[in-house]
């Protein structure tokens, strides 16, 4: 267990990462093993996908988690993050990942820093199978009511570009009571959440420490409840 400004995180959850089914780096089965060396208590493979690859990557994904699971004292969950596909699409694709077997659908959001097509953070805070809205960059005050409304949690994000406007998302999602997450969005071993790094990502985004703890323990929590019925 680790320290982080004299909180005592027991947890540690990370529900957006990437192996070599998209653009990380190792194989769904090592970035599990790298979280479980790093203490996570849960993590998410959830590779960049449309509907080509959909089928493929749940496939091969969730037989990997299915084997962490078994040996490792560590939630390993197969997912997707549905990335630069048009608004009108998500739903639907969404729907079909979770046919598929996918447990998590994030959705690769309208950060500042990648031409996603205006419209992806409202298709997806609107749909009833999308779980995660990923760095969503300068989110509506309307977007986050309706990612309240429909239980779709917001992404506070260690990766680098993405995160400048996590404070802009905390600040956003807090006014409409949207539920927020801190996810590494790693591609290598490297990129990968401590508690230290978790922690710091929400106290930057300007949280204080109560909300900070609740965003590192309890919402992930209600995430976990979500995807696992």
């Amino acid at each position: 267990m680790q320290v982080a400004c004299g909180i005592f995180l027991e947890v540690l959850f990370d529900f957006h990462t990437h192996s070599f089914h998209s653009d990380g780096v190792l194989s769904p089965i090592e970035l599990i093993r790298r979280a479980v060396v790093n203490g996570y208590s849960a993590i998410a493979i959830t590779d960049h996908v449309a509907l080509g690859s959909l089928d493929r990557v749940i496939k091969e994904v969730s037989d990997d988690c299915a084997l962490a699971r078994a040996y490792w004292n560590i939630l390993a969950i197969p997912g997707v993050e549905l990335t630069h596909m048009p608004p009108q699409s998500i739903s639907e694709t969404a729907q079909k990942a979770k046919e598929l077997g996918a447990w998590l659908v994030v959705v690769h959001g309208e950060t500042p820093v990648e031409p996603v097509e205006k419209g992806t953070n409202l298709a997806a805070v609107q749909s009833p199978f999308v779980d995660i809205l990923a760095h969503p960059g300068l989110i509506t005050p309307e977007e986050a009511l309706l990612a309240a409304q429909h239980g779709v949690f917001l992404e506070l994000t260690a990766r680098r570009g993405h995160s400048t406007t996590n404070g802009h998302v905390a600040l956003t999602s807090q006014k409409a009571s949207a539920k927020l997450l801190v996810n590494s969005d790693a591609h290598s071993e490297t990129d990968l959440l401590t508690q230290a790094l978790a922690w710091d990502i929400a106290r930057h985004a300007g949280l204080g420490e109560r909300e900070c703890q609740e965003i590192l323990e309890s919402h992930p929590l209600l995430l976990i409840e979500k995807v696992r019925k």
